[in-house]
Formats: C-alpha cells, structure tokens, sequence
C-alpha cells in the first residue's frame, strides 16, 4: 500500500523490524499483543520482550506478575543483538529496577526510534507506579526518548496539576519537552466535547491534531495502538509529523472497524486489520462436534 494505508504492506526481503517492550495482555486487546498486532498490519516486523504476565480481560485488571530484571535483559538483548530493531515501542513498566535495564539497553544499541506510552494511571485514575518509579522514569528514560505519549491524566500527574483545555495541554507539552529533552504527544481523549484533540510538542512549537469522535464501547488498547502505529511509522521513514497523523489515521479507522465487535463483556478491543470483520450472518456456519 501507499503511505498512510493500513494492513498488507509489500513483503520486502528486509522488513523493518519494531521491538514492543510492554505487558502481556492474555484477552488480547492490549500490551504486546495490541503492539504486535499494529506492527504487523501496517507492515513492519514485530519483536516482543514482555515486563509483566499480567490477568486481564474487557472487565479489567485482576492481576499483575512482573518479570524479573534479568529476565527481562536477556530478552532484550536477544533481540538487540539479532534483529538490531530502527524502533523501540515501550508501555508498561513495573518499576525502578526494570527501568535501570531499559534505560541501559537504549543506551548500549541506541535504536534510531524510541517511542514511550507511560502507562502511569489506570482508566479509572488510579495511580500504576509509586513515585519512586516515576521518578526513575523523568530521570533515565524520558531523555533517550524520541517521544513520549502521555495521555491527559499522565501529562497532569507530570505536571503536578490537572489539565483541562488544549491551550493547557499545549503548554505541558512544551514544559515537559523541554525538560525531558524529547518530543511530547499529549492526548486528549479525556477532554469534554465530540472533537479529538491531541497535541504533538517540541520545545518550541506545537501542532494540533485535531479529528471526530467516534463513540464506541470498545477501546481497549487504544494508546498500545497508537504508540506502536507511530514506532513503526518511524522505522519506515516517515518523519515525526507525518508518523503521528498516520498513526492516528491508523487508529480511527481501528475504533471504527471494532465499534461493532462483540468481544468481551467490557471494554472491548480495536480491529487492528485493514478490513472490516464479518458479522455473524456473514459467517460461515460453524461445524457440529464431531463431524
């Protein structure tokens, strides 16, 4: 496909290959499987290293086993010294210790690409890190980020006040590029109001990217998706802009094509392929056991 399209991207004999390091998402719809899902529709190669086995599902969280530092170093050196990723997605992080070893891996391979979803409140604003682990993160990961992601309620608790308008998110996100040394992408999928407004910071400027909402039940994994969506996008050349206006392109079309999923009994997840599933009269019938 061109540029900005979706899924069933020409096979090259050397893809470009996206290391997602995040949370393992059993239901599906979240974490290294939203990550490898994304990764591969819009034609990059996917790589994992998995920070925590978690027990989720639609209806929440119901438990959180994370992996050992060590663990979680051989994985990425593994893949670090193999397949040398041009990006590097990172979600959740369970705490300090796991942050020293990201934080040492980037600085040994140095990938082209970084790009940061701190996943630090839940949905419900519950708070995910102490502050010790918030502050590991502000001081030896944010500044080897390209990007970081933070969504409203992360960019407020990074702020130490609450956010409410565009002209404050735009503002945050000028502060805290400034002071981490990165780009910032506010999201502002939180505000009041049928308009989409997220908002892309370097130090000194800023564009708007605003778009429809689109009203759906399921949305599980939308910022697993977007931050992945943009790694990739980077890894294939496109430059920061253009990568996050696709990206987000990339996950309207998601939110749409799932809206009418039936997975789950909660908050289901995002369609991640370039084509609309087949209802249930689509289908074909199902056998009977034992045919």
């Amino acid at each position: 496909t061109q540029k900005g399209g979706t899924a069933m991207n020409t096979l090259t004999a050397h893809p470009h290959v996206v290391l997602s390091i995040a949370g393992s998402d059993p239901s599906g719809g979240a974490g290294i499987q939203a990550d490898i899902k994304t990764i591969s529709a819009l034609g990059g190669y996917a790589a994992a290293a998995i920070t925590a086995i978690t027990a989720q599902n639609t209806l929440g969280v119901q438990g959180i086993f994370p992996v050992q530092p060590d663990v979680l170093r051989a994985q990425l050196t593994s893949v670090m010294d193999d397949l040398h990723p041009t990006a590097v997605k990172i979600g959740m992080v369970h705490d300090a210790e796991q942050v020293a070893v990201i934080a040492d891996i980037l600085q040994r391979y140095v990938p082209p690409f970084v790009v940061y979803d701190p996943v630090m409140v839940s949905t419900s604003g519950r708070r995910l890190m102490t502050e010790e682990t918030v502050a590991c993160i502000e001081q030896n990961l944010f500044p080897l980020c390209t990007l970081i992601t933070p969504n409203l309620d992360e960019a407020s608790l990074l702020m130490y006040c609450l956010l409410h308008t565009p002209e404050e998110m735009t503002s945050a996100g000028r502060t805290l590029s400034s002071r981490y040394g990165c780009h910032v992408l506010v999201k502002g999928g939180h505000l009041d109001g049928e308009e989409m407004c997220d908002i892309l910071c370097t130090q000194s400027e800023s564009t708007t990217f605003r778009a429809p909402r689109t009203h759906s039940n399921n949305l599980h994994g939308t910022g697993c998706t977007l931050s992945s969506a943009i790694a990739t996008r980077l890894s294939q050349g496109y430059s920061l802009h253009t990568a996050v206006a696709s990206a987000k392109e990339y996950v309207s079309r998601a939110i749409q094509q799932g809206s009418t999923l039936r997975i789950g009994q909660g908050n289901g997840p995002l369609w991640h392929f370039g084509f609309t599933p087949h209802t249930e009269q689509e289908s074909e019938p199902m056998p009977e056991r034992g045919r």
